[in-house]
This record gives C-alpha cells, structure tokens and sequence, in this order.
C-alpha cells in the first residue's frame, strides 16, 4: 500500500522544503522497520517547482497472521471470518496499518515538530495528497463528508469490482485525492484519523489509551467536526466505554473554545446560582481559590500539591510569591508531562523554576520525599482511591510525611441530586470509588485526626445549599503542637488500626 505528498513552490519558497517537514531528505530514499513490515519514503520527484514524498508499506504476510487478524478479528476491528487472516486487503489497501506507519516514520511531522527550519512548521502548504486504494465503508459521499469540512477539496472515484465486468458494481474502495492549503501537520493529523475511520477496522485491540491518541491527533479539528459521533465511533472500534469518554472529552473542549477559557474552568457541577443572570464561577476555579484562602491563612510556604494531575493548582501556587516552594506529585507519568507542559518548565526562568519540581509517587506508601513541608493539599483525590487502600494513603500523608497543615477536598454526594444530568446513583465521575455525605466525610476526617494529632475544621466550597449542603466539602487538618514528639516505632500497627477506623461506618456511594 502507498501514498503520495505534493506540494509546489517557488524559488523563494522550494517546494523541496517539503524534506525539512518530512526530516527525509529528498536526494535519497530510506527504509524503516515497522511491526507489520518495512516501510519506505522516497521522492519520485523533488524540485523547487513540484516536490512529491511517497510512502509505501510492505506488509510482511507473516507478521500479519502472527500479531493478528488483518481484519482485526478479535482484536477491536471488523468480525470477519477465520480465513481472512490468510486472505485479505492490507497488503493493497491503506488503513490503520498505514496510519500507523505515517505515525512511525513522520513522528516529528505529526507533531509539527522542526529542528532544521521552524519556521515551515505553521506555514500552509498548496497540498495534494493521493491514495490509490482506500477502503471506505460509507462510499464516497463519507469520504467527502469526512474531509471537506476540514478544508480539503475531496475527490473520491469508486473502483469497480471488475473493469471487465462493470455489471458487478462497484467495490468499497476509492480512489482518494485530496488538495488543499494546510500545515504538513494538520494533513497528516486528519490523515492518521480518518483513514481507519474509513475502513471501519483496526489491525491491533484497541485499548484505553487509545482515546488519549485520538484527541492528540484531533486537537484543533475533531471537536467542531459534524461527523465526531462517528469518527470517534469508528475509531475506537465502536467500544462504547471508550467511545463515551471521548465525546465527553470532546464536549469539554468544545464549551471551553465557545466560552474563550481553559478546559480545566469547566466543572461536572451544575449552576450554583441558576437564578442570577452573571454566569457562574465554575466549582474547578471556586475550589482553587478556597485551597489558595486556606494556605495564605495557614502561612505556609512550602507546599505539596499529592495528585496534581495536570497541574492546574501548581500554577496558580506559582503566581503567589509566597510560596517559595512547590512540588506535584502524581502516580501518573501522563499527567505530570501535561503539567510541565502546561508549566512551559523548559522556558521558565531560573528563579522561577526553582520554585518549583514535579516528580512521580504513589501515595499508598510512605515517601520520605514528601516530609519537612508546611502544607499538604489532596484536592478530588481521595474517591479515586478505594476505601481498602485509603489507610495507607492516611498513614503516608499524616503519619509518615506531616505537614503542618492538610486540605482534603472531596465531592458532597448529598449535592448530586442537584445535578439534573445525573441518573441517580451515579457519581460525578467514572473513576470515583465513593463519594461522601457531609457527615461520613467528617466522621472519617475526624478519626484521622485522633489518630494522629490534628485538629479539624470543615468549609464549604461552592454555594452552601440549605438541604443538602455544598458541592465540595474542604477539610483544614492543623497539626497540634507537639514539641517533643518521638518518631514511630510500630508504622503496621498503626496502619492496621487505620485501616480497621476507616472500615467503621463508611460506604461507598
């Protein structure tokens, strides 16, 4: 299978710039192992005029049956029978094993990523992209519905059966030629999506990680596309967990480009002021603020943020200079690559990236990292923890590490019927392990408390409804003054009786 990349140019502006895009250099051709065979990039052409980069796959037969069904039977994609792992269409074809090799062999591309000339990276190109043989389940009216609104001109012929027996019909492959003037990375992007979209069949299973790619590659596009119920339909191989977790992913990104603000302002809550005609402050900035409040009051300046996630608190941290120090802390080496990201930690200059350090770390165990701070914050951290492993999270944070200061903020379960796009007895997020009522949240911050020297008080976050309380419910755990305190000596018996504690009358909602 193949594909070709045309562009054309001047003599100010080569059309050979296209190889500084590519990071293959036109003057040569080269091969790249990949896991279904050997992919090559040449140039069929290559002049300042007209530049043409062709890609062609050769998939190793072998390599296909061993890692798979061709046709993704069992493995995510299209249920076709036992013989087409010995018989089928990828070898002709292009489909996710061509996405996959544009991935592989133009990863700096599709990331819009060049060293050598910068410069290219957002310039638009006069593009025309053909693939000879694409399978389209949807004929080439979804071709066409697929690409036009991204700002190709699309022209789709359907291949026939048999050119010798045009009474059979047409086949489900087109001929795909596409032109139009977009970044180098903005083609391959739409290109690495669609192209298993149209054949409806991945040659690999797909799992959750594969909502995370999707996004990646539909940044800026997929969101707005009238076709995103379906691109993320297919995509996903009609894995409806998944599928829902990214339209939702999606809607998010969405309201916030409608509403001109960040993802992270738009919280699951609804309207804590329907009445007023202001738009609401979201729960996500209320909770920042409170968190903020009660460290400026608390005086600390050295702070953890444990389950920092994306970052979101860290950065606001960072734009008071009375934190001297701020540290995150995540189990997840995704999240912690968006916050640096979100941090710019690479441009930021010395004195300010000295205040600051991500590293990665499970709070189900004691991390000697984590002492001599001033405060703790665990902000919607808690429910995503199951209630078997929560005493080790107690003990790691208030018996291992105690800082002076803990805010422990967590959903109101009470606050949920409020929520009219809630069925009830659901919680607010997939992930959530339990949710709370006011009074299991307290009896459990107040054992932790006993145990281990803290005095607690509760705030609310969010507009305090009269029946069933606040959206959140923040706890201020202040350790009490203990001058001449001795180290523990017993750290399972106490992680016993924690646990055992927070058995007692707690439920998972």
């Amino acid at each position: 299978m193949f594909m070709t990349i045309s562009t054309t140019g001047t003599p100010e502006r080569p059309a050979t710039d296209l190889g500084f895009l590519l990071h293959k250099h036109p003057d040569r051709s080269q091969a790249f192992s990949t896991s279904h065979g050997a992919a090559h990039v040449l140039y069929p052409e290559a002049s300042a005029e007209r530049c043409t980069a062709a890609l062609l796959l050769e998939v190793d037969p072998v390599a296909l049956v061993r890692r798979g069904n061709g046709n993704g039977k069992g493995r995510g994609g299209a249920p076709d029978s036992a013989l087409a792992q010995y018989v089928n269409d990828r070898p002709y074809a292009a489909s996710s094993l061509l996405a996959v090799a544009l991935s592989t062999v133009f990863k700096s591309a599709l990331r819009g990523v060049c060293a050598a000339r910068p410069e290219l990276v957002e310039r638009p190109l006069p593009l025309r992209i053909e693939v000879p043989v694409l399978p389209a389940r949807g004929g080439a009216e979804l071709v066409g519905k697929l690409f036009a609104p991204l700002g190709w001109t699309v022209t789709a012929e359907a291949i026939a059966l048999d050119e010798q027996f045009p009474a059979w019909g047409d086949s489900r492959y087109v001929r795909l030629v596409l032109e139009g003037e977009l970044t180098l990375a903005q083609a391959l992007r739409h290109l690495y999506v669609l192209l298993p979209v149209l054949d409806d069949a991945k040659h690999y299973w797909v799992a959750p990680d594969e909502v995370d790619k999707l996004l990646r590659a539909g940044d800026g596009w997929l969101a707005e596309h009238p076709e995103r119920q379906l691109i993320t339909s297919r995509y996903l191989a009609h894995r409806w967990s998944l599928t829902r977790q990214a339209r939702e992913r999606l809607e998010l990104v969405r309201l916030a480009e409608a509403d001109d603000t960040e993802i992270e302002a738009i919280d699951n809550a609804v309207d804590e002021d329907a009445d007023t005609e202001d738009k609401p402050v979201p729960l996500a900035v209320l909770r920042r603020e409170a968190i903020l409040d009660a460290l400026q009051g608390s005086g600390a300046s050295r702070v953890l943020d444990l389950g920092c996630g994306q970052g979101q608190l860290v950065q606001a941290l960072l734009k008071d200079v009375r934190f001297t120090e701020i540290v995150g802390v995540d189990v997840s080496m995704r999240a912690l690559t968006v916050a640096a990201r979100r941090l710019k930690l690479e441009r930021m200059g010395e004195r300010q990236a000295d205040r600051v350090q991500l590293f990665q770390g499970s709070l189900a165990y004691t991390d000697k990292r984590l002492k001599g701070y001033d405060a703790a914050v665990l902000s919607e951290v808690i429910e995503h923890v199951d209630l078997e492993r929560l005493p080790a999270l107690e003990y790691a944070v208030f018996g291992s590490a105690r800082p002076r200061t803990v805010l422990v903020t967590t959903p109101n379960v009470e606050y949920n019927v409020r929520w009219e796009t809630l069925p009830a007895g659901h919680t607010r997020h997939s992930d959530h392990r339990f949710e709370w009522t006011r009074q299991e949240f307290r009896d459990w911050a107040g054992a932790v408390a006993g145990r281990h020297g803290y005095g607690v008080e509760f705030r609310p976050v969010g507009l305090d409804d009269p029946e069933v309380g606040p959206p959140t419910q923040l706890a201020v755990f202040t350790l009490a003054e203990q001058p001449n305190e001795t180290p523990h000596t017993n750290d399972s018996a106490k992680n016993d009786t924690a646990k055992n504690e927070t058995k007692k009358g707690v439920r998972a909602a």
